[in-house]
């Protein structure tokens, strides 16, 4: 770091996004995209006009977006906001709703941006830690006195809470925001989306780059009450008041409008989940129950930096982290029926090599 870096961010761990080698051709298992290529419609959106007007700003309130969304789900364009992925619409969060007075809690084992935002902004923080088999307990959160923030389905572990469960928390923390991170909902999850409109302290967010295939167009949304919208505009229009580019708009549009497309995208993601995980418990491999597009699992004869290591070697990605409670495992991505079976193949021959190595 230079000597000019302010000291309040010298100790900042920022996040680790995951690899993107360029050195050769690699399956690509380690940051949950979709296989899939967006629907067709989205090509025709993107078209010479809409690139014509590219000299223009777009439009700051994103109201044509946010007017599709709202019909979609049920709700007003109130109660819509749009951000430029839902990480932006993470860090807007933290801004806004975070403070000395007002803690924030979020589960010790999740989505490494809770602590790194946490930390950026000098937040008081409780990990609070899984259960057994890296179950979340919902009891954990009734009643906390903080503001809440869960990945549901959780990443990377795959598990999720119903509906009801959420409710539990958000009615138990009346005095603070509740907000539940459903990157993954669509792929077999139950959203907790409708119950914004019973709990004002609830914020819902989900993004375009998972089940909608627009990893590569920066979009995220929330839906909550009008009054926590307002107060996360105040935030965008004093950070980045023109943060949705003119063809992610159109690109967003045009998608909203092929949901059959995706949902038949998911339910083959979902058959690919189920196969994989098969395939590896024959191996002996102990993999969790998963609702998102990756499953988290590890292998008893390969620890978990290692498999990613020899994965990665013969051209497959996945993602693994050194931290203690979950450096045996590794989060695959569950890709095409083809995908999977590289990976299968190859995690066969590791295992294999392992075996005649121990004998």
């Amino acid at each position: 770091m230079s000597r000019f870096l302010s000291a309040r961010f010298q100790a900042l761990e920022a996040y680790v996004p995951g690899e993107q080698p360029q050195d050769m051709q690699y399956i690509k298992l380690n940051t949950n995209e979709s296989p899939f290529p967006p629907a067709p419609a989205v090509r025709e959106a993107l078209n010479a006009a809409e690139i014509d007007r590219l000299n223009l700003y777009p439009d700051p309130e994103g109201r044509a977006l946010r007017e599709k969304l709202a019909d979609f789900y049920g709700v007003g364009v109130e109660n819509v906001f749009l951000a430029n992925g839902s990480d932006e619409l993470l860090n807007f969060f933290f801004m806004a709703f975070c403070d000395r007075d007002r803690p924030v809690a979020y589960p010790a084992v999740s989505y490494g941006f809770y602590p790194v935002y946490a930390s950026l902004y000098g937040l008081p923080a409780r990990e609070v830690p899984l259960r057994e088999g890296f179950r979340l307990e919902p009891a954990d959160y009734c009643g906390i006195g903080k503001n809440v923030v869960i990945a549901n389905p959780n990443a990377p572990t795959g598990r999720a809470i119903g509906a009801a469960d959420i409710a539990r928390i958000a009615e138990s923390n009346p005095d603070h925001v509740v907000l539940i991170d459903e990157a993954y909902i669509d792929f077999g999850g139950e959203s907790c989306l409708p119950l914004t409109k019973k709990y004002e302290n609830l914020l819902v967010c989900q993004t375009f780059s998972k089940f909608r295939s627009l990893a590569g167009g920066r979009l995220g949304f929330a839906v909550g009450s009008p009054a926590l919208i307002r107060d996360l505009d105040r935030i965008r229009y004093s950070t980045n008041s023109y943060n949705i580019n003119r063809l992610t708009m159109a690109a967003a549009i045009a998608t909203i409008d092929s949901h059959g497309y995706y949902a038949a995208n998911s339910r083959l993601i979902q058959e690919n989940r189920a196969y994989t995980a098969a395939a590896l418990d024959a191996l002996g491999f102990e993999t969790l129950p998963s609702l998102a597009n990756f499953i988290f699992t590890r292998c008893p004869q390969v620890e978990g930096r290692r498999l990613y290591r020899e994965l990665k070697a013969r051209g497959v990605l996945v993602r693994h982290w050194d931290k203690a409670e979950i450096a045996d495992w590794c989060r695959v991505t569950i890709g095409s029926r083809g995908q999977m079976d590289v990976f299968l193949e190859k995690v066969r021959e590791i295992v294999k090599e392992a075996a005649h190595a121990d004998s």
